[in-house]
């Protein structure tokens, strides 16, 4: 899923605003420009041109959106003094989403299940926790896209205050 669209959702789950955005961006340690910001929330995105020639929108940075995941934890969790702060990994997969906002949003288990029920997209205690193991693991399992649309749609619902 597109990194930018990440956290243009998380922006609405939260109800949150630009600033804010360059505050959790922050608490984890990175300085965001102006531009920064503005790009991930254009309307008209960048377009580049890839190296066998196609035209594509450009996407926010790995680095910004680890980050934003990061300072997601903080802002939510508050600072652990009793962890040191992880380098950032990238590039930022869906698992990894995936499970940084297992820990922001304190959700176990069961309420990802209900979450993702809530938004008629049930899958089983076996196929969730297959999502959570470590890549090398024989189990591990590939979180699509379409399972983690449906997770921030369903965590919307949950977390919108309307």
């Amino acid at each position: 899923m597109r990194n930018d669209d990440v956290i243009k959702s998380i922006r609405y789950t939260l109800d949150i605003n630009d600033v804010a955005i360059a505050k959790i961006l922050k608490l984890s340690g990175y300085q965001p420009t102006r531009e920064e910001i503005a790009e991930i929330f254009s309307d008209q995105p960048e377009q580049v041109e890839t190296i066998d020639g196609r035209i594509v929108e450009k996407d926010v940075s790995h680095k910004l959106t680890a980050h934003f995941l990061d300072g997601l934890i903080i802002y939510k969790r508050g600072k652990n003094d009793k962890h040191p702060p992880q380098p950032i990994k990238v590039p930022v997969t869906n698992n990894m989403v995936l499970k940084k906002l297992r820990v922001a949003f304190k959700l176990r288990e069961g309420d990802i299940l209900d979450i993702l029920k809530s938004v008629d997209f049930p899958v089983s205690k076996t196929e969730l926790s297959a999502l959570f193991r470590a890549d090398d693991h024989r189990n591990y399992r590939h979180c699509g896209d379409q399972l983690l649309r449906y997770f921030l749609k369903g965590l919307t619902l949950r977390f919108r205050k309307e």
